[in-house]
């Protein structure tokens, strides 16, 4: 299963970073957009494994 999420995505100087409303805790960086998006992807999947094992312990 996929998810999809909004990102958004600035340039600050020579780095972009990305934010997504849905996963507030979760951003990504890189010199090129589709780096910085491949970081967002992965901070999110942190972000629910986080979750996921938080959810197991309670």
């Amino acid at each position: 299963m996929k998810n999809q999420f909004t990102a958004y995505v600035q340039r600050e100087g020579e780095w972009f970073i990305a934010t997504s409303p849905e996963v507030p805790e979760a951003n990504g960086q890189g010199h090129s957009k589709d780096e910085c998006l491949r970081s967002l992807a992965s901070a999110i999947e942190l972000v629910f494994e986080e979750r996921r094992a938080s959810a197991r312990n309670e």
